[in-house]
């Protein structure tokens, strides 16, 4: 029995020591020995290959698709007045003017089996479709195509998890731990350059090391257009990994709500040395209080950038929804980032109410890899006669256009809550004004 906890524990040391020689140490210092970029190289050609057999298999049955699509209903572009109009036109003898007809029934109806088949909200918050199986499990239903790529898959298994995901929970622990041992002992030093400086370097060090545990590659562009000090980062939001992406290129102050546990302690130990932005839950329901910290925040130009995620909810990285206005009523400098993930190599997306988030992570920690690119765009600031809601949809638009994702104006809010009566109002206000005439829009009032 001793000889086997011996023989544990040296093996144990043996692991920690080639975690932190190999894989800590240079994630420390921002450096890599090239073994994350050759296992890239070889899950990449391992992928195309499995592609390419896959694809091999199913020529007879049908032609892989250029790109992953899963739209059931084409629909068409053209405004309310515009498909209507065309509508009444096909009618032998089209009404005069902008009066009722009974062929308008037929654009609601269509328009409400579409959104009943396939609506724009729900399927954001459901896992982006591949072109290709990844060989994930979770992905694709498995079918057996040829030995080889079964034996491929079985060896992907064991790779994943008897190889990753224990090197992925260490890096994990680890690097949690250094974070909260890190600031709280930067925390107990006095208000000294030195102090913010060593706080900003152990919190870099601490999410390169998480991102080093996820397999992360990382690709940055446009570092000219970094957020600074004062300012307000803004990004799309699929996943909470989203903070480990951006702070490993840089540290920011977060905004959030106090927890209680693990997070908790978490919490605490960040704000001894760093100037977070805490709200306690009675605290976050007062709108002009929460207003009131970021301004005082953002009006000190010392203090690093605060990160907030407009949408206020995850969506699966194929689309941007609306931008809460609130971020935008703080006054400041907006640099805007766009982060875009590749499915191919694991689902980044949180869908929230079907995985809890130990269970999420548990999944990222198997799969292949995250392999993500994120643009820092030109920061921007309101235009003069510019409201909030304005100039968030103007940053939101800008976002989706580099990250090549759909720009939707619906409420991320919709994944647990109904549509809005002032939605249906406003349909219903556009198409009284087409019947019975503008005139009448201020007596419907």
């Amino acid at each position: 029995m001793e000889v086997f906890w011996a023989g544990a524990l040296w093996v144990l040391k043996i692991w920690l020591y080639l975690i932190v020689s190999l894989i800590m140490i240079p994630a420390m210092f921002g450096f890599s020995l090239g073994i994350s970029e050759t296992y890239m190289t070889i899950l990449v050609k391992t992928l195309e290959w499995a592609t390419l057999k896959m694809q091999k298999a199913k020529t007879d049955e049908q032609t892989l698709k250029s790109s992953p699509s899963n739209i059931l209903i084409q629909r068409e572009d053209g405004s309310m007045e515009k498909e209507l109009e065309e509508l009444r036109r096909s009618r032998p003898k089209p009404s005069v003017g902008g009066d009722f007809t009974l062929s308008d029934c037929f654009y609601f109806s269509r328009k409400g089996i579409e959104s009943i088949v396939e609506d724009e909200v729900t399927q954001r918050f459901t896992s982006e479709e591949l072109v290709s199986w990844n060989l994930l499990t979770r992905t694709n239903d498995f079918q057996f195509i040829s030995l080889k790529l079964t034996l491929v898959y079985g060896i992907g298994i064991f790779v994943r998890y008897c190889i990753l995901a224990p090197l992925r929970i260490t890096l994990a622990i680890i690097g949690l731990t250094w974070l909260v041992i890190g600031t709280s002992a930067v925390g107990l030093l006095p208000n000294w350059r030195i102090k913010f400086w060593l706080s900003e370097w152990v919190h870099v060090m601490c999410y390169r090391i998480c991102a080093r545990g996820l397999s992360a590659a990382i690709r940055y562009h446009n570092r000219e257009n970094k957020p600074q000090k004062g300012g307000i980062c803004v990004a799309n939001h699929t996943t909470p990994i989203d903070i480990v992406i951006l702070c490993n290129d840089g540290c920011y102050a977060m905004v959030g709500q106090v927890h209680g546990g693990l997070m908790g302690v978490v919490q605490r130990a960040m704000v001894r040395s760093c100037p977070h932005v805490w709200f306690e839950r009675a605290e976050m329901k007062d709108r002009h209080l929460v207003t009131k910290r970021l301004r005082d925040h953002v009006s000190d130009k010392t203090k690093l950038p605060i990160l907030i995620f407009p949408e206020g909810t995850c969506v699966n990285n194929t689309s941007v929804m609306m931008f809460k206005k609130g971020s935008f009523e703080i006054g400041g400098t907006i640099y805007p980032v766009a982060i875009k993930y590749d499915p191919k190599f694991g689902d980044a997306f949180w869908n929230s109410s079907k995985y809890s988030m130990v269970n999420y992570l548990l999944r990222m920690m198997t799969s292949w890899a995250l392999v993500c690119n994120v643009w820092y765009l030109p920061a921007m600031h309101q235009q003069e006669g510019e409201d909030a809601v304005q100039f968030a949809n103007r940053v939101k638009s800008a976002i989706a256009h580099q990250g090549g994702l759909v720009d939707l104006q619906w409420d991320g809010g919709l994944k647990r809550a109904k549509v809005k009566e002032s939605f249906k109002e406003q349909q219903q206000k556009q198409y009284t004004r087409m019947v019975v005439g503008d005139d009448s829009s201020g007596h419907s009032d």
